[in-house]
């Protein structure tokens, strides 16, 4: 049966399918900080400070399965796959340290749901959702079992709705969703302030499986874990070329392993390696954080409850607060995001370059709270995402030989995403699949971008007639 008319998902879950803006100079006022602001890391790194990288691989040797990259998707897959094959042998690289790229540099918006999902049928619209809110339930089992310090909430996030007939369709499409069995509520205006006061907000959608995390701790946690399993964890190891065949060697700077299989973890990086540079390009994206907000300060700015928000505007805004009282923030304008000509993946001076994007996204939440012009800013950072040119990931195994897998192109949505691809990649390596075959992500094709320099060109006409940016 096809889907009936759905504008809500397609504005606060498709969204992210419209390519994000450039930033540009912008005039705009500079925060009032009352403390030193961290332009080092981001927040999430930055509680994790007893944390020390492990040495570099050092001589040659040889593995069952070696995943690049130490994000969410490289320490997801080392967990999976090794508590089922303990007789393997792992090995992890990651070029700088755990959790160094998005999975330490996000926005914290732990989402149900896909970047797309318009289109679809009943059924696979229950599907996903479902695929997504058990993903999360893992994450929270992961840091249950392991008794892992993480920081995170799962009292639900909203959806908000800026206009009056938007939120009339909103309503109109949770009764549809509920009917498929998915437990999103609609809140009108008065429930919504009842909970978190917005200006300019006529409603929302209420996903109560949703939530907020630190990543860092989550990734930089479950290393002693994989460590006790053992899974060989090399940090400061970029891969520098890998050679293809029945038996893959890969190259880092001081030694090389012959390996069975890979593992491609490495998402806006992976075109860096010579992959997917057609399928994907690194987007950078600004967030910032404030210092710990007391209960009665929350109160003055209007955030009651909830763990975070995002709008249904194109130029989405979105954020959370932690469990110590930090409010983040992040998109809301054209300045939010940027794209570098030639697929570069470092923002040059982060973030002192990105000073008119940081005023222009301070403004944007001011807008939506007035009591926050005030509030001091402790830490800005910028996150490289991977984004394709339909919105959708990539998860699966390439190559002659069939051994190259690979979980990318999470267009904002790698909180859950990522966590989720290592039981996906598990399970195609043992051929027992089932359950992920039919997704939109898993095993398909993808249109290519185009070659520079006209896929620069292209992203900075689309994105400066649309103001559309990815939902993060």
């Amino acid at each position: 049966m096809s889907t009936p008319s759905r504008n809500l998902t397609t504005r606060f879950l498709t969204t992210a399918s419209n390519l994000a803006a450039l930033t540009w100079p912008l005039a705009g006022h500079i925060f009032k900080e009352k403390l030193e602001v961290d332009e080092s890391q981001a927040l999430w790194t930055a509680e994790t400070p007893d944390y020390q990288p492990l040495p570099a691989l050092q001589q040659d040797t040889s593995a069952d399965l070696v995943i690049i990259g130490g994000g969410f998707t490289g320490v997801s897959t080392a967990y999976h796959f090794s508590q089922r094959y303990p007789e393997k042998r792992v090995l992890l690289l990651e070029a700088k340290s755990l959790a160094n790229g998005a999975s330490g540099r996000n926005g914290g918006m732990l989402l149900n749901w896909l970047a797309v999902t318009s289109g679809y049928s009943a059924e696979m619209t229950a599907r996903i959702y479902q695929m997504t809110h058990t993903g999360i339930l893992t994450i929270r089992q992961i840091i249950e079992r392991h008794n892992l310090p993480v920081s995170a909430r799962y009292d639900g996030t909203v959806t908000v709705l800026t206009d009056s007939q938007r939120a009339e369709a909103a309503h109109e499409e949770v009764e549809y969703l509920q009917s498929l069995g998915i437990p999103e509520a609609y809140l009108n205006r008065q429930q919504l302030a009842a909970r978190l006061q917005l200006n300019g907000a006529h409603g929302a959608v209420y996903d109560p499986n949703s939530g907020q995390i630190n990543g860092a701790q989550l990734v930089r946690g479950l290393r002693p874990v994989l460590l006790e399993r053992g899974v060989e964890i090399y940090e400061g190891t970029p891969v520098t070329r890998i050679d293809e065949g029945a038996t893959i060697t890969v190259h880092t700077p001081h030694a090389s392993i012959k390996a069975k299989a890979i593992m491609l973890a490495t998402n806006g990086y992976t075109g860096k390696l010579g992959y997917f540079r057609d399928a994907l390009f690194p987007l950078h994206s600004h967030v910032f954080a404030t210092a710990p907000l007391p209960p009665e300060q929350r109160e003055q700015i209007g955030w009651k409850a909830l763990a975070g928000f995002s709008d249904d505007l194109d130029r989405i805004s979105y954020s959370s607060l932690t469990t110590d009282g930090r409010l983040v923030f992040g998109g809301g304008s054209n300045q939010s995001y940027a794209y570098l000509f030639n697929n570069r993946t470092a923002y040059p001076g982060t973030p002192h370059t990105a000073q008119p994007a940081f005023a222009k996204m301070q403004e944007t939440l001011a807008n939506y709270m007035p009591g926050s012009r005030s509030l001091p800013i402790t830490h800005r950072w910028t996150g490289t995402l991977g984004i394709t040119l339909n919105r959708q990931a990539l998860m699966g195994v390439r190559g002659d030989n069939r051994n190259v897998y690979f979980a990318i192109g999470y267009c904002g949505h790698g909180v859950t995403l990522a966590n989720i691809a290592g039981e996906v990649i598990t399970d195609l390596y043992s051929r027992d699949d089932q359950r992920w075959r039919g997704l939109p992500f898993y095993q398909q094709t993808y249109p290519p971008l185009p070659p520079e320099p006209f896929r620069w060109i292209g992203y900075q006409t689309f994105t400066r007639l649309t103001g559309s940016s990815p939902r993060v």
